[in-house]
């Protein structure tokens, strides 16, 4: 039996074992899509422990007042239908799985074949995208991340452009490249301008990259001229994922005047396959950050809606055993909340549909060894960024692995993101 306390303060005991550093406890209770060897189909599962709850074995068992009628969405090979049924479905979802992993309940542990097929060890599974995603949009709202960078290509007087303190900015990115974590990423070859004073030329981008983020995935949308307000907003809020969005800088940067990103960011999004669930994360939930000037009305919340959560990025080159911390960071750095990002997004009446993906952007902080990106830890270039046993970096190089993990701390008891890898390999030869 493992007992660990609640998120209200109630012990919640659980015949599952882990010890008090486990990612998966009872608090947390993610959901992923996964399969097996032995049975190839896409299902939902819950992690807790060491284990996987497959919940196509057991939805039958979800008989509350709103799941009787909708638990068939649980044998489904994706999270979207789930997503859809919205807040207190969620909710129900949650407390019965709970319930289900108790002490206190017989049903489930004492049926033995039950038992059996309902769960699989955590190694024996291979995770996919949880959620087909419709669309996918990247926020700009680290507000140390735009400075840095602001600083590096405008100087520091004129870092961060005018709308920056006014709104969430974002853009539109490539759902159909957001792959799950493990998946490789290729080198992109495009077009750069090395030089300013002389034409572009063809070839494997040269300053491959990383960021950061967190990403929420839209659970029920809204209808198309319907905004959603930001008072709302946290009942659209699914979950969250860690997120590489690989960046190709060279790229990039001969690219994005006047539209942005394009093709230095469609090559590879990597997300980590375990959704945390919003209520999982309430525990941490923090004050939101000082907004000067004060945002417009639409744009105004005040519940607590930043997270304490610590991220880390890692990278491993080709042929070492050992990954080197590059990074330390942490969510609540956001300057703006995913309410305020999702409010924003849908003012115009746009819809989103369950499954949309909607990141944060770079997550970086204060001090040097919390920036969330390879462009800023070497500082455009002028910086090694050390990984030990004489090998240093300025950008990635070809079968770097960079090895993302964040967890929240709560007392005796770890909510764990698990990790979102990618190794990055050769450019395809033109």
């Amino acid at each position: 039996m493992t007992a660990r306390p609640g998120m209200d303060g109630i012990d919640m005991n659980t015949y599952i074992e882990y010890g008090p550093d486990c990612q998966f406890p009872i608090q947390n209770l993610p959901y992923g899509v996964f399969s097996t060897a032995e049975n190839p189909t896409h299902r939902i599962g819950v992690a807790i422990g060491d284990q996987v709850l497959d919940l196509s074995v057991v939805q039958h068992l979800f008989n509350g007042k709103l799941m009787m009628h909708h638990y068939s969405v649980l044998g489904e090979p994706t999270l979207n239908k789930f997503m859809g049924l919205g807040f207190d479905a969620w909710h129900e979802t949650r407390e019965t799985i709970q319930h289900l992993l108790s002490c206190k309940d017989k049903g489930l542990r004492n049926n033995y074949e039950l038992y059996e097929k309902a769960f699989v060890p955590m190694s024996q599974v291979t995770m996919h995208l949880p959620a087909d995603i419709g669309d996918y949009t990247d926020f700009y709202s680290s507000r140390e991340h735009a400075t840095n960078v602001g600083t590096m290509f405008r100087g520091k007087d004129n870092a961060l452009m005018p709308n920056w303190t006014h709104l969430p900015v974002g853009y539109h990115g490539r759902a159909s490249s957001v792959v799950v974590s493990g998946t490789p990423i290729r080198r992109p070859n495009g077009q750069t301008r090395p030089k300013d004073d002389e034409p572009p030329v063809f070839g494997p981008c040269k300053l491959m990259d990383f960021e950061l983020e967190m990403a929420f995935f839209v659970g029920s949308g809204n209808k198309l001229g319907e905004p959603i307000p930001v008072q709302d907003a946290h009942k659209h809020i699914f979950g969250v994922v860690l997120m590489n969005d690989w960046s190709a800088r060279d790229i990039q940067k001969w690219e994005y005047i006047p539209l942005g990103p394009f093709l230095g960011k469609n090559m590879g999004t990597t997300i980590s396959p375990w959704v945390i669930s919003m209520e999982a994360l309430m525990p941490f939930a923090q004050p939101n950050p000082v907004q000067e000037p004060k945002p417009l009305p639409y744009l105004q919340h005040s519940d607590p809606f930043s997270f304490n959560i610590n991220l880390e990025v890692a990278i491993k080159p080709e042929g070492s055993d050992t990954a080197s911390t590059v990074c330390k960071s942490n969510f609540q750095h956001m300057y703006w909340t995913m309410k305020q990002q999702l409010a924003h997004h849908t003012v115009t009446g746009c819809n989103v549909r369950p499954g949309d993906l909607m990141a944060s952007g770079t997550i970086s902080g204060p001090t040097p060894d919390s920036f969330g990106s390879m462009l800023e830890l070497c500082w455009k270039g002028t910086k090694d960024v050390d990984l030990g046993n004489e090998v240093k970096r300025k950008f990635l190089k070809d079968n770097d692995e960079v090895i993302m993990t964040g967890y929240c701390q709560g007392d005796g008891y770890r909510i764990g993101f698990g990790s979102c890898t990618g190794r990055v390999l050769p450019a395809n030869q033109m």
